[in-house]
């Protein structure tokens, strides 16, 4: 009976889809129809992706774009490139850009994953460039946990119509660097290898601004480690040196990269002369970098000697003090063992005699123990 009940129903509904327009009686009709749910609307661009953007003769043409929008667009125009920026991507996004630019599977899971050292190196026709990224932690005053530079690393992938730069950590933020790379059109022009030059010239000036910001906190270390009243704990001059192994891992590899990079081929000859300067910034970078840990050696066997000396000089005291101590201590061990027999033990003045020689000695110890720099 319910089965006859349903059927009915079925029938009625049918009879009362054929009344309406054909395309509206499928939407209802996939509504309502049991185990069936209304497909997903196509999402845009994923919340990893900071700004995505075609670019053409040195010009930005456009706001910003999804990935795939943006690549269909390239394809249109003899010398575009798209300039995708990517910030923390999972692995699903990178394989649904991947798809979209023809990048291999190996690049996608380096990408990825943060923490890779400087490295140049080609997959095709695909260069990819690491660079470690870097930024300085103000800080009031160093402690043992003082944090004083934070480093990331940026990935940087250049194709022949497309640059990827994929970034990890909250170091080296790249949207000061597209916006000052647009208004320089001439070298915009130059085309994708433009935004490999601007992203290495941006991290070699932050690794001197860095570096000068370091050297300052290393010069107050010094003056403090040389004043009395203010020298710094062995375990900050430590933290200090760790930070600065950190921030030599990010700077003294890179050297080996640009090397690489000025003997690619792709290289266009009109960008040389500015990697080669980035080169020679990266150069005085390394320089400051290597002193600084001269320096903090310098500081640290200076302050380990200070405590050394601080030990020696209150052995010393503790030695002049027993030594004062030790006159009472005799001459009230022989006059305690109760003889009969005893000089000056009958003597009216005796007693006031006894404390009076040990008061003598004494300041005659002291007064030396002085002259001596012992006390």
């Amino acid at each position: 009976m319910f089965g006859w009940l349903r059927g009915r129903q079925r029938r009625k509904q049918g009879a009362a889809l054929e009344l309406l327009p054909r395309s509206l009686s499928r939407l209802i009709e996939g509504l309502t129809r049991p185990g069936r749910q209304p497909s997903a609307p196509r999402g845009g661009n994923p919340d990893a992706v900071v700004d995505c953007a075609v670019y053409h003769q040195g010009a930005r043409r456009g706001g910003r774009l999804d990935y795939v929008e943006a690549a269909r667009q390239a394809r249109r125009h003899r010398g575009a490139f798209v300039w995708l920026g990517l910030h923390e991507p999972d692995r699903a996004t990178l394989r649904s850009i991947a798809g979209a630019f023809g990048l291999h599977e190996l690049t996608v899971e380096q990408a990825a994953v943060g923490g890779h050292r400087p490295v140049a190196e080609m997959t095709g026709d695909v260069t990819r460039l690491v660079l470690r990224t870097a930024r300085y932690v103000e800080h009031e005053e160093l402690t043992a946990t003082s944090e004083v530079v934070d480093t990331g690393d940026v990935t940087v992938l250049i194709g022949p119509r497309f640059v990827i730069t994929v970034r990890h950590g909250a170091a080296g933020a790249l949207w000061q660097v597209r916006q000052e790379l647009e208004q320089r059109t001439g070298v915009l022009a130059e085309g994708p290898w433009a935004i490999g030059y601007a992203v290495c010239s941006r991290m070699v000036d932050v690794y001197l601004d860095v570096a000068g910001n370091v050297e300052r906190d290393l010069e107050r270390l010094e003056e403090d480690a040389f004043t009395a009243d203010r020298r710094p704990e062995i375990a900050h001059i430590y933290q200090l040196k760790r930070e600065m192994v950190e921030f030599k891992r990010a700077v003294l590899p890179l050297q080996e990269p640009l090397n690489r990079l000025l003997e690619l081929e792709p290289l266009p000859e009109g960008l040389r002369p500015y990697f080669v300067d980035v080169r020679g910034r990266l150069a005085r970078a390394v320089d400051r970098v290597a002193g600084f840990d001269d320096l903090l050696n310098s500081i640290l066997q200076a302050r380990l000697a200070q405590v050394t000396v601080d030990q020696n000089n209150d052995m010393r005291k503790i030695a002049a003090w027993a030594g004062i101590s030790a006159v009472w201590t005799a001459i009230a061990g022989i006059y305690g063992m109760n003889f009969v027999h005893m000089p000056e033990k009958n003597w009216q003045y005796g007693y006031p005699g006894v404390i009076a020689v040990m008061l003598v000695i004494s300041v005659l110890l002291y007064r030396a123990f002085r002259r001596n720099g012992w006390l």
